[in-house]
């Protein structure tokens, strides 16, 4: 059985909205230039001009999934924080798939580029937005407070360093005016359009407004759904953006990226400098894997870890692990490469599954998966999770 969450729902005792709204509209600020230790050395300047073109070249066809996928809802996202530290190591290039989780993975693994390739054009949308935010948040504090469109106040806006456990308590019930979030969406939008160059249609427009007025209005209870018929239908509560952020790697320590300002200027760092690009494309496709692997190699940038989240589990169902199996060999790995699994219970028990969570987190290297595969070992998704998985392990 999976342990409850804590409901961060319940309102915790933070300032009144009085004293929030005398505080200008949430701490919006323009983007400045930064630089953190070894985030990208082989790439120089802003590259806005090909941080839009790759976006444009790379995608594919959006297509459809049956969630809206605001959040994650991996609890054991962090079970694997050592070791994808250890076998990835650092530099190279990652790519992932779905929300904000790969930001924690990018801050373990410090990559010197990153794409997310998500086959609904609404996750390329979400994720431009959180560059809109992570270009206009210095620091943690204001990262929350522009993504939810909720002032800072207090002792909280002038305090950088403060804790995940208090932003996540402040936040919590943090009032979101209606006039913060509007001016908010207009700046997001402004950013994306003329700053990053990306064209926006009347269709992404709304989607795009839909994406973060959902934040706006759940704020840190926002969580991953399969739609109005998913509550009661066995699936349970989804884990919460909050819960999800105070999660503990094996060790009993919080190592999302929001956990350290360390974390958080490094991935804002590869947002600054456009390192991280979002596609629009399917594992399987004709067209963004391959993309990105030529465009890797002629970069001489070896993959070093790729995301798939419980993606393949789909792959198989829809007979076309086949296709993603020929893309994935178009991709530049090298021995240490490695996959990231999230494996749902779905009546069976994962051998790695840690109590008190519904999805188990492995890693396996990616040549294994291809030999693997290829020798007949992998016929169906449950042999691939199952065969030659590496777990996480606490120090």
């Amino acid at each position: 059985m999976t342990a409850p969450f804590p409901d961060l729902r319940k309102n915790l005792g933070i300032p009144l909205l009085a004293a929030l709204l005398a505080v200008s509209l949430a701490g919006w600020e323009p983007a400045r230039q930064e630089a953190l230790g070894n985030a990208a050395p082989r790439f120089k300047g802003n590259r806005l001009e090909e941080f839009s073109r790759l976006i444009r070249d790379f995608s594919e066809a959006g297509g459809f999934f049956r969630s809206d996928n605001f959040t994650s809802n991996e609890t054991s996202y962090l079970h694997v924080a050592d070791r994808l530290r250890e076998l990835g190591g650092a530099g190279g290039a990652y790519i992932g798939v779905g929300p904000e989780q790969n930001f924690t993975y990018i801050a373990l693994t410090r990559p010197e580029i990153a794409f997310i390739v998500d086959l609904r054009r609404q996750a390329m949308l979400q994720h431009l937005l959180y560059k809109a935010v992570f270009h206009a948040s210095p620091n943690r504090a204001s990262f929350l407070s522009n993504l939810l469109s909720r002032p800072l106040a207090g002792e909280l806006a002038s305090q950088a360093n403060a804790s995940l456990e208090n932003l996540v308590e402040h936040f919590a019930s943090a009032p979101a005016p209606d006039r913060v979030f509007r001016a908010n969406l207009q700046r997001v939008r402004t950013a994306i359009r003329a700053e990053f160059r990306v064209p926006l249609s009347e269709s992404d427009l709304e989607r795009l407004e839909f994406v973060y007025s959902a934040f706006w209005k759940e704020g840190l209870a926002i969580s991953y759904n399969l739609g109005p018929t998913s509550w009661g239908g066995g699936h349970g509560r989804f884990p919460t953006l909050g819960e999800l952020l105070l999660q503990r790697d094996l060790n009993g320590s919080r190592r999302s990226f929001l956990a350290s300002d360390e974390d958080y200027r490094f991935v804002r760092s590869l947002h600054l400098r456009n390192r991280i690009i979002p596609v629009v494309g399917d594992f399987a496709g004709p067209k963004a894997l391959a993309s990105i692997g030529e465009y890797l190699r002629r970069n001489g940038i070896t993959l070093r870890v790729f995301y798939t989240s419980n993606v393949e589990q789909f792959l198989f169902r829809n007979g076309v692990f086949e296709a993603f199996a020929a893309n994935v060999k178009k991709l530049p790995f090298d021995g240490n490469s490695v996959i990231v699994r999230a494996v749902p219970s779905r009546g069976q028990y994962h051998p790695a599954q840690v109590t008190g969570h519904r999805i188990t987190t492995v890693l396996q290297k990616i040549s294994v998966l291809l030999r693997e595969y290829e020798a007949g070992d992998s016929s169906d998704y449950w042999s691939l999770v199952t065969t030659h998985y590496i777990a996480g392990q606490p120090r």
